[in-house]
């Protein structure tokens, strides 16, 4: 179907350069000439239901049609459409834009074309055209009336609530019931009409824009969304449904999905008669065959679905629309089909061109106007259309634009005919790719690049993590196979890594007009910080009052007196901060001019929002008190339960529980000093004459009352919750948590003894120093082999005396011992810590009580001493690899981090990390590799987690910090890109671009602040020592 048929001519047997002339025109072509002759009429059916007929010549190829379609409707982001139509096999087949349209559509009188929507993208938010959404939202409408979009009872009823909001406008009960008798939306839909109705009166104040946003918002997590099915059967004859999205080949029984393949584990798509053939990477965790093969019911059929998938991964995965190969001289063997338009990557780049001009666009079954951006006609004959940014890796982004053509439209009796004038159609210029080989029937390979083929396609950038996560905010106690992939669709950021432009710096007046179109106040980015970590808050919020809630709930672990104090106090926060979130992406939107275009007002400020959310809670504050006594009391609990600590235990191995569990019950606490934080940023950034510095001033002075009050008692829980969860890394310790102990520094040193230097974990209190050796137990806790009271010992530096390094010398009561630091400052922190400790020791009231549970330290064999100390080079890299696997959940703490980096981290350290949290889009490239990825990361607990959007209930992986080093890119590296900086440990190394000089300089202060430890000083002025 796909084979372009052309007659060699005497310039291409003589090898002269031929010319595609499809969006790969360099400076200075020209297309080729358009073809004349009789001219045809197509009638299309539009999103909207209506039908419009258009005429074209008879030999033109496809592409003109699906131009004279998109110009007509004023359409920018046309390439994630398509034109479909019944070919004479019955077949639903989608209009080829190369091959002539008289060879596709044999007989056009009796043939309706239907104009929908081919690539359904992973993020609406990627749709940048107010219209683009429109015609989304209407094909999601379609989809739910022909039962395409399945979903339940709930789903539908909001789904059709923002469908009538956009429709007729706000709630109006007699207007919302008379309009739903008069349209059916989804078959069953008298059994939902109350709930419809309930749902439309939440949605008073939104315009048709918002709605159809928020249709796409809630379409989009559904299983079935965009989803077409294709019938076949399994090696075993089991029937089954083949679908392909924008990360892989779907299977499913039914409605259900049950498997997935992500084109990251594709190595190559092929069809053999009925046959198709799925050929995987190898993969040592995987029980698959190499190649999959499904049955279908036809060679027609199976080739139309490859196409498909050759499309779709295409449109995806590419950065630019596949080179036409060459046809051979003799013999051709398989399908010469290929995907021709602009991939996703250049569509993002061209739509953030253009600026645009204000016109409507009639929603037909809306009763209310709207405006969207449209770019106008060149008045030039051979105007050109820009060409691509070299700063396409850029996160934001802009309006839309429009490839130029004339066009010149009749209106006919019933239908309107829209004669396409074919002038000449310029093309943004794009770079080639290199040009991949063809197999036999049907089979597109590739060649290999960094020695290993790729996905079956041109796309050689491999993302070093798994695209694998489990979607929604609701709680879900699934247990997936690691077989399976599933491919949530909440994933938001673009699947394929976005492109570096190598030696193509940002010019002058590229970032000129990223400025014009996008707020560059540094306010703006503190608001939009405010947006980001609150997104991350509430995911913290989540875990405690939905996850852990429902976990509880379906086991009588917990008593009923400790659960009515920790859930009751977390749902009206988690109500609470929702709202507050919503209010502070609404005002960024109209910040940003991207809603609500058409009113007016000031909007560039958000002190207003802050002020009147914080006063909100202080309401709350009964709640905030609570979670201190909360605290004290879960771990009371666990103490006394020995099934509610299993059952704790087994919470923190889920993946939505990325850091300790009580960690979360303190994190409304943390909150408040983040506020105070921002708004510290916005007074100062702020003229006292700035009409948004009244507000923040005000909302700081609310914030630092709250955070006086909670100061003490939140400096005692940090302590009191670091003391319980360096309990569970530690084995053979009795009565760690005691009142008045504080803990100060963990770290790792060398222990000098009769067998050299061994390597030993050692824990500092104000009371007592305990050095460990990490077990060979499957939880890998650390034994405590000794301790040494801090009364009366002295510390002297003895690198002279022992000749070694950085080398210090603890005389004890009772003991001595010998210890070496990595570095210098280490040595000097460690130096620091112990004197104070001591002095603090020594003003206490005496020695401290015994603290181990067994015998005397080092009292086992010479066999058991070394077995202890050893350690494994596959324990070593499983920690220092974290971005490719992660750790067993006890052996990637801060401990363990520790240990295995040689370093060490205090109090003063965490309590300054639990300040400078962040979140936010950053875009990540490797050592070696050529593209940028777009990742959702949040800093916290000394690392960076990892996820494909923020709407992910867990991270993809992590990257602990401590013993990195944080630099700015040389000129020898090639970065060439802006507000990038550089993390490297030994062979480690990784780059990370944000999208604006304050986010730059807040990434590298945060940041910083896990990858240099602070000294002693810094904490007496920091806060005062409170002691538990």
């Amino acid at each position: 179907m796909g084979e372009i048929e052309q007659k060699p001519t005497p310039a291409s047997r003589l090898g002269a350069p031929e010319n595609s002339g499809i969006s790969t025109l360099e400076r200075g072509q020209k297309p080729p000439p358009t073809p004349s002759g009789k001219l045809m009429t197509v009638k299309i059916q539009m999103l909207d239901d209506t039908q419009e007929a258009f005429e074209v010549p008879q030999r033109a190829p496809g592409k003109v049609l699906f131009d004279a379609v998109c110009n007509h409707l004023n359409l920018v982001e046309g390439d994630y459409f398509g034109l479909e139509f019944p070919d004479h096999r019955k077949i639903v087949v989608w209009l080829d834009l190369l091959k002539p349209i008289v060879k596709q559509i044999r007989r056009p009188k009796h043939v309706v074309v239907k104009f929908v929507v081919k690539f359904f993208p992973p993020d609406h938010t990627q749709l940048q055209e107010e219209l683009t959404r429109y015609l989304f939202a209407l094909q999601v409408k379609q989809d739910l009336a022909q039962g395409r979009l399945t979903c339940n009872d709930t789903s539908a009823a909001l789904l059709i609530s923002h469908i009538v909001q956009s429709e007729i406008g706000d709630f109006d009960e007699a207007l919302d019931r008379e309009h739903l008798a008069k349209n059916k939306y989804v078959p069953q839909q008298d059994a939902l009409e109350d709930k419809i109705v309930e749902f439309h009166h939440s949605h008073i104040g939104q315009t048709p824009a918002e709605s159809d946003f928020q249709l796409l918002e809630v379409a989009r997590r559904l299983e079935m969304y965009g989803i077409r099915l294709h019938p076949a059967k399994d090696r075993e004859g089991t029937k089954i449904n083949l679908a392909v999205a924008n990360t892989g080949i779907l299977v499913f029984q039914g409605f259900t999905k049950i498997n997935a393949f992500n084109w990251a584990k594709v190595r190559k798509l092929s069809f053999k008669r009925k046959r198709f053939l799925i050929k995987l990477r190898p993969d040592v965790n995987s029980s698959y065959q190499d190649t999959l093969e499904f049955l279908m019911a036809g060679r027609d059929f199976c080739k139309s679905f490859w196409k498909i998938c050759v499309e779709h991964h295409a449109f995806f995965r590419l950065f630019e629309e596949p080179k036409p190969k060459p046809k051979p001289v003799l013999f051709s063997r398989g399908s010469s089909f290929r995907f021709s338009g602009r991939t996703q990557k250049q569509v993002l780049d061209y739509v953030k061109e253009g600026g645009h001009k204000k016109v409507q666009f009639e929603r037909k079954h809306s009763k209310i106007h709207s405006t969207r951006s449209l770019v106008s006609q060149p008045t030039a004959p051979n105007s050109e259309v820009p060409k691509q940014s070299p700063q396409s890796a850029s996160l934001t982004f802009g309006e839309g634009t429009e490839s130029p053509g004339g066009q010149s439209c009749q209106q006919a009796k019933e239908t309107k005919v829209c004669t396409l004038e074919l002038g000449p159609h310029q093309s943004p210029a794009l770079p080639k790719s290199p040009p991949g080989s063809k197999a036999a029937d049907g089979t597109t390979e590739v060649p290999p690049e960094e020695e290993e083929e790729e996905e079956g396609s041109k796309d050689s950038i491999r993302p070093k993590l798994s695209i694998n996560s489990q979607g929604g905010a609701a709680p879900a106690n699934v247990t997936l196979s690691p077989n399976l992939s599933p491919d949530n669709k909440q994933a938001s950021p673009l699947i394929s890594p976005l492109l570096n432009d190598q030696a193509c710096p940002r010019t002058d007046d590229e970032e000129e007009g990223r400025r014009k179109r996008f707020p560059t106040d540094k306010a703006y980015y503190i608001a939009k910080e405010v947006s980001t970590t609150e997104r991350t808050y509430l995911k913290d919020l989540e875990v405690i009052a939905s996850w852990f809630q429902s976990t509880v709930s379906k086991e009588d672990s917990m008593p009923e007196a400790l659960r009515s104090l920790i859930f009751p106090n977390f749902e009206p926060l988690h109500k609470f901060h929702t709202n507050f979130l919503k209010e502070i992406e609404q005002r960024l939107a109209l910040w940003e001019g991207r809603s609500n275009a058409h009113i007016r007002g000031d909007y560039q400020r958000i002190g207003d929002v802050m002020l009147k959310n914080i006063q909100g809670m202080k309401h709350l504050a009964a709640h905030l008190w609570k979670h201190s006594e909360a605290l004290e009391a879960l771990e009371t609990s666990i103490k006394g339960s020995r099934r509610l600590e299993h059952f704790c235990r087994d919470f923190e191995l889920q993946k939505v529980c990325y850091l300790p569990l009580n960690t979360f019950l303190l994190r409304p606490l943390h909150r408040l000093m983040h506020y105070k934080h921002v708004l510290e940023r916005l007074c100062k950034h702020h003229p006292p004459n700035h009409a948004d510095f009244r507000d923040c001033r005000a909302a700081l002075a609310e914030i630092t009352e709250m955070v006086a009050q909670l100061h003490g008692t939140m400096i005692k829980m940090e302590n009191f919750q670091k003391l319980h969860e360096l309990k569970k890394d530690l084995i053979g310790i009795d009565n760690l948590v005691i009142p008045g102990r504080e803990f100060i520094r963990l770290g790792s040193l060398s222990k000098l003894s009769g067998k050299g230097l061994q390597q030993r974990m050692f824990f500092l209190f104000n009371d007592v120093l305990l050095y460990t050796s990490r077990g060979l137990t499957a939880s890998n806790q650390f034994k405590v082999h000794g301790q040494l009271p801090l009364y009366g010992m002295t510390i002297e530096e003895s690198e002279e005396e022992w000749g070694v390094p950085h080398c210090l010398t603890l005389r004890g009561q009772r003991q001595s011992i010998i210890v070496a630091a990595s570095s210098r400052s280490e040595m000097e922190k460690w130096m620091e810590d112990i004197q104070m400790a001591i002095d603090l020791a020594e003003k206490s009231n005496g020695p401290t009580p015994e603290l181990l549970a067994s015998s005397p330290p080092d009292n086992k064999s010479p066999d058991e001493a070394t077995a202890a100390d050893q350690e494994s080079e596959d324990d070593l890299s499983a920690s220092r690899t974290s971005l490719e696997r992660q750790a067993p959940h006890r052996g990637n703490t801060m401990v363990h981090v520790c240990w295995h980096r040689s370093t060490s981290v205090s109090m003063v350290d965490f309590s300054i990390a639990v300040e400078n949290q962040l979140s936010g889009n950053l875009l990540r490239k490797f050592k070696n590799s050529n593209g940028w990825q777009k990742l959702w990361v949040v800093f916290t607990n000394f690392c960076l987690f990892f996820y494909k959007s923020h709407q992910d209930s867990h991270p993809l992986a992590s990257l602990p910090l401590l013993g990195y080093s944080l630099t700015i890119p040389s000129e020898s590296e090639n970065i060439h890109k802006d507000y990038v900086f550089k993390l490297h440990f030994k062979s480690h190394v990784y780059y990370f671009r944000a999208e604006s000089e304050y986010t730059f300089e807040r990434w590298m202060e945060v940041i910083r602040s896990a990858t240099s430890s602070a000294s002693r000083a810094h904490i007496l002025s920091h806060k005062e020592s409170h002691l538990y």
